[in-house]
């Protein structure tokens, strides 16, 4: 298959992980409480290691120094400024106004994560196949316990699951849009600093938002078992990308 195949193809699948909170339906609340932070713990050490292992190796390879840092901050910094901008916009209503509005804006904020990712993702594939499988791997990762989130979210805030399901896939139809993008620009651009900004993303999510959630456990063997998850992630991501370098 060539690459505008492989990148529709991974697009598609990315967006239908966003249909795994139907699995909320079959489980009970204590269970899914119990999957959730082990899964963001993961999550955070796969993104990580696909930012720090796959992206930025590859990033660096055809930029200056100073240039490549720069697209690195500039990811970083943009998904700082969204996440100040919705949380901005939550505050500043009524605490009889948040829940409907919030939902859409947990929505608008998803299709744009999944629009820069799905750019950060194919660029990355562009570059080196295999490298791009690796992005792509810890972004699905990181995509599982976001939509269970994301979901929960959706239904708490009155939205029947049906339609919470229904709006959560089509959010997430914005990943194939920002990798088809990619494609199409990666014959006039280079598309090396595109891998560094979505590295800048996947740092900024994993330090920001997940680890934050598991640093909170307050029993021992909790916190064990969250890091062990989180090592565990990193780890993967290094010996693939170990073992892709052979």
């Amino acid at each position: 298959m060539d690459g505008l195949t492989w990148i529709i193809g991974g697009g598609l699948l990315m967006s239908a992980i966003a249909m795994v909170g139907g699995v909320t339906t079959v489980l009970d609340r204590e269970a899914l409480d119990r999957m959730i932070l082990p899964l963001v713990a993961f999550a955070a050490g796969t993104l990580l290691g696909g930012a720090f292992f796959h992206m930025i190796p590859e990033g660096t390879r055809s930029l200056v120094p100073l240039t490549a840092a720069a697209w690195l901050a500039g990811g970083f910094s943009t998904f700082l400024g969204l996440e100040q901008f919705l949380h901005w916009h939550h505050t500043h209503r009524s605490s009889a106004e948040v829940r409907k509005p919030v939902t859409y804006l947990i929505l608008v904020g998803d299709a744009g994560h999944n629009f820069l990712g799905g750019l950060a993702v194919a660029s990355t594939f562009l570059i080196d196949a295999k490298a791009g499988v690796m992005a792509w791997v810890a972004a699905a990762a990181h995509d599982v316990p976001q939509e269970l989130g994301d979901f929960g979210i959706l239904v708490h805030g009155g939205w029947p699951r049906a339609r919470a399901l229904l709006w959560n896939g089509v959010s997430a139809l914005t990943f194939p849009v920002g990798a088809i993008i990619a494609y199409f620009v990666s014959h006039r651009f280079g598309v090396a600093g595109l891998v560094l900004f979505g590295a800048g993303n996947f740092i900024y999510i994993a330090a920001s938002d997940l680890i934050p959630e598991i640093k909170s456990e307050a029993t021992l063997c909790g916190a064990a078992l969250h890091f062990s998850f989180f090592g565990v992630g990193l780890v993967v991501m290094f010996f693939l990308a170990h073992l892709f370098q052979q």
